[in-house]
């Protein structure tokens, strides 16, 4: 599923953590559902099947020291949350989840990924960004727990059960103006198919409410096309996609498109305005991001900046730089400063295995 990283501001901040009126129960160790692109298909009674669909039935959720509100309801098994909760406790770490303080705090200080070492492997590294490839089959646990805490905020299609066909890239960063020593924590992941027949390179996307509008969507998606080019093949987000998530790809697209074909060598090379390239073909956009043509057409014409080609022969359109320019000037992009989302040259691929978060800082950043 192709949901969406930017959404109506939630209100998120630390708050002090107290147990909630509501009985207790164990910490779950139990799989849940997980979100991916097709509908969802057996399984225990969830709270979302009970009541207004739409409608929350969590009210908190606890994410390590933030409380952050959901915007959806929870596909949690009934019978280990119940039908509605005030307030929900996730680890930060594994998201396993409890409805008492009590256990969740002593899970916390016992859980296996608290020493520093995210599941999976190390795929990326650059400034305050990781990313971690995690594989649905050996860390099913995990993926499901995370599936379950993402579905508080995804309101789109979901795969319930069935992580064990998805790989999992965990977004793992931390806030340039946090202490020195502060170490990164997951703000957000998507997921794809292992082996997806529509060659899909993105089945489900989110960042997690604190950590929206800093531009971290975009990394996932740039991301997610690294690897198809590093594949071999041209993909794209599995579709339809929500309201918000073409809303969001459309920016990622356009912005991508733009820093391209307004950094391109042939102009910043150009010996005169004259001798530079000025018009380009969406094959040429192509080859470059990786973005399908269908996808490329459809954003030139969201932005007004494709003409008829010059050639009598060629009854194609091309795209004219004067108009991406007039674009971009219009749409506030500043196209110096937007740079692309993600260093190729920082991705690594050799299943390095997991990588202490500890300090902050990692050997590519050194």
């Amino acid at each position: 599923m192709a949901g969406t990283t930017s959404s109506p501001s939630i209100p998120s901040a630390s708050a002090p953590v107290s147990a909630p009126a509501t009985a207790s129960t164990a910490l779950s160790a139990t799989t849940g559902p997980a979100t991916g692109g097709r509908s969802r298909r057996g399984g225990a009674a969830t709270q979302a099947e009970h009541g207004n669909p739409t409608t929350p039935n969590i009210l908190a959720v606890v994410l390590g020291d933030l409380w952050i509100k959901p915007w959806f309801p929870s596909f949690y098994p009934e019978e280990l949350v119940g039908l509605k909760v005030d307030r929900l406790y996730v680890c930060q770490w594994c998201f396993k989840y409890a409805r008492e303080v009590g256990v969740w705090i002593g899970h916390t200080k016992l859980c296996p990924h608290k020493d520093g070492k995210a599941p999976g492997k190390r795929i990326y590294a650059k400034g305050p960004v990781q990313l971690f490839e995690v594989d649905g089959e050996e860390h099913k646990l995990f993926t499901q727990n995370l599936s379950l805490f993402a579905k508080l905020f995804l309101d789109t299609k979901s795969v319930f059960y069935d992580v064990t066909t998805f790989l999992y890239y965990l977004l793992l960063f931390v806030d340039p103006a946090a202490p020195p020593g502060t170490p990164p924590r997951i703000v957000g992941f998507f997921s794809k198919e292992k082996m997806s027949w529509d060659n899909n390179n993105l089945a489900c996307i989110l960042v997690f409410p604190p950590w929206q509008k800093k531009g971290l969507g975009r990394v996932l998606m740039g991301a997610s096309y690294v690897l198809s080019k590093r594949e071999g093949r041209l993909g794209g987000p599995e579709k339809p996609l929500s309201e918000l998530g073409r809303y969001s790809y459309l920016s990622y697209w356009s912005t991508t498109i733009t820093h391209y074909l307004l950094t391109h060598p042939s102009a910043a090379n150009a010996k005169s305005k004259s001798s530079a390239k000025n018009t380009f073909t969406v094959a040429d956009i192509c080859d470059e991001t990786y973005i399908l043509p269908e996808d490329i057409i459809a954003t030139l014409k969201e932005m007004g900046v494709v003409e008829p080609s010059a050639k009598k022969k060629d009854k194609g359109v091309v795209v004219n730089k004067a108009r991406v320019r007039m674009w971009a000037g219009r749409s506030g992009v500043d196209v110096a400063a937007l740079g692309k989302p993600v260093d190729e040259e920082a991705f690594v691929f050799g299943g390095e295995g997991a990588v202490s978060l500890q300090d902050g800082r990692c050997e590519a950043c050194s």
